[in-house]
């Protein structure tokens, strides 16, 4: 008898392109975090292990119109 195939091709195997959660709810449940607690204290806790950390915050000089919020490196802000 002839040896079946081996490794990862066992029939359709999904090439992984497509999502299957609705766009709305990703977007939904992405806001919901985006405005959390949790993503606050996920900051601070990759702040301290020392990675670099990325905080948004309104733009302080009023006159760049075009940018109303700015990222800075939270090692600037809390030291």
């Amino acid at each position: 008898m002839a040896k079946k195939k081996g490794g990862k091709s066992k029939g359709n195997v999904s090439a992984g392109v497509n999502s299957n959660v609705s766009k709305k709810l990703r977007n939904a449940i992405r806001r919901e975090y985006m405005q959390s607690g949790d993503r606050i204290i996920n900051q601070l806790k990759a702040h301290r292990a020392g990675k670099n950390v990325m905080v948004t915050m309104k733009n302080p000089n009023k006159e760049e119109t075009n940018k109303s919020f700015i990222r800075v490196p939270a090692s600037k802000i809390w030291k």
